[in-house]
């Protein structure tokens, strides 16, 4: 135990490091510099996004790829939307005051054209296995693009690993403790029946994965939306100076109160950026594996539909949450995580609990779906498509393992690795830069 107590101290601190002050700088730095790039093209084309991925085009069945580019968006949403929606936002808000939602949405807004970029040279610079699937992501531009094919391998290590821990027993174990919380249902049945579901999907492929998400993600949004919705609705006439608190609380953040400790301005920001970072993943490099298997023939027409990931997850599921703890006046009581979602949920409406354990359960389980296949994609960048099924199975059984274990070292861990995913996933969009702003011009010339 003594061993496993320093090596959790360890991790800790190369966490701490990781997700420091530079590397959310950088991360943020990054979707500012990308956004100036593309002349805001976030901002300019998101309606146009929106019906590339909500309206299937006859003509994407005949380009070449594995999945629709509303799977593909819903497979890289399954991994996005998560525990971070519900308990992520709650944290932000509890830690660094209202104002940290603020700072969210500006980490969502330029995370939009980090997003984008991702997306472009994941498709652009795609490959095609012996199996005849697709195959893209930050190690495939790493190597091909910047013919830096050792950073590419860096990458694929930490993104292999990974996705054992935030995409797998993290969410598990979430789903197992939300479960026995709300109807004392132990962990362990919880455990085996996540294995049986994910072994159900992820064996299938990225195919499988895809129709499932396809179906899965939009509903576990529509409902976790119509039960928030519900009370902002009952609530409207207090939106509007909700609103105008949040903002406020972003440059002013309110001194202690109640069980509220109180909070700086870089407390504000920080909690904001790092919440959202951990939330929609720009910047992380894991989305664009999954955009890469879209039916496209243009690297443009499927980043627009990745870009609007971000913009879901963030700027509309994460504000959704925020409105209703703040709302329900329980965002300073002292409670954080998705104890505080629940509680701000309950008192909103009957059943309310419910709906956050169910959300919980959804989120969670869409998560290991979509990380099984970074994972996966990860692991055959590395010794290729003999290793797949064996991930797969491990992968599946320690779905089993997270929901009875003690997570405070795999917290650590993989907090670690998404960090330190990120490092060369920013170097990789850094000097591709002129490389996805000359796709975008000539699409758009066109």
């Amino acid at each position: 135990m003594d061993f496993l107590s320093t090596l959790d101290t360890i991790v800790g601190k190369i966490g701490a490091f990781a997700w420091g002050p530079p590397m959310l700088i950088l991360l943020v730095g990054t979707g500012f510099w990308l956004t100036f790039a593309l002349r805001g093209l976030q901002f300019r084309k998101l309606g146009y996004a929106l019906y590339l991925a909500l309206v299937k085009r006859k003509e994407e069945t005949d380009e070449p790829g594995d999945i629709s580019h509303f799977q593909a968006l819903m497979t890289a949403l399954s991994a996005t939307v998560g525990t971070g929606n519900i308990a992520g936002v709650a944290t932000a808000i509890a830690v660094g005051g209202p104002g940290a939602l603020f700072w969210m949405w500006i980490t969502g807004l330029v995370g939009m054209a980090t997003k984008y970029a991702e997306a472009v040279l994941a498709v652009k610079y795609r490959v095609v296995d012996e199996k005849g699937e697709m195959c893209g992501g930050p190690m495939y531009y790493i190597s091909q693009g910047l013919k830096m094919p050792w950073l590419g391998t860096v990458f694929a290590v930490f993104a292999s690993f990974a996705a054992f821990g935030i995409g797998n027993m993290v969410q598990s174990n979430s789903v197992a403790d939300a479960v026995e919380a709300t109807y004392s249902i132990p962990h362990m049945y919880s455990g085996i029946f996540l294995m049986i579901c994910t072994a159900a999907v992820i064996l299938g492929g990225i195919k499988s994965i895809g129709r499932v998400t396809g179906v899965l993600v939009p509903v576990m949004i529509v409902f976790y939306m119509a039960g928030a919705g519900y009370i902002i609705l009952t609530n409207i006439s207090e939106v509007p100076a909700a609103l105008i608190f949040i903002v406020k609380q972003a440059f002013n953040p309110t001194a202690a109160v109640g069980g509220f400790a109180g909070a700086s301005i870089m407390l504000a920001i920080r909690m904001g950026v790092a919440r959202g970072v951990f939330s929609n993943e720009s910047g992380l490099g894991s989305a664009p594996i999954a955009a890469a298997a879209a039916q496209t023939k243009s690297p443009i027409t499927q980043a627009l539909v990745s870009m609007t990931q971000t913009f879901i997850d963030t700027i509309i599921v994460c504000t959704m949450t925020g409105l209703v703890l703040i709302i329900s006046g329980l965002w300073s009581n002292g409670k954080t995580g998705a104890e505080l979602t629940t509680m701000a949920f309950a008192a909103g409406m009957p059943g309310g609990d419910h709906v956050v354990t169910i959300g919980i359960i959804l989120f969670a389980y869409s998560t290991i779906l979509g990380w099984c296949y970074y994972g996966e994609k990860s692991i055959e960048y590395l010794f290729g498509v003999k290793a797949v099924l064996p991930y797969r199975i491990v992968f599946i059984c320690f779905v089993g393992l997270g929901a009875v274990a003690k997570l405070s070292l795999v917290w650590n861990i993989s907090d670690t690795l998404n960090g330190l995913m990120a490092i060369p996933n920013l170097i990789g969009l850094l000097f591709l830069t002129p490389v996805v702003v000359s796709e975008t011009k000539k699409y758009f010339s066109k």
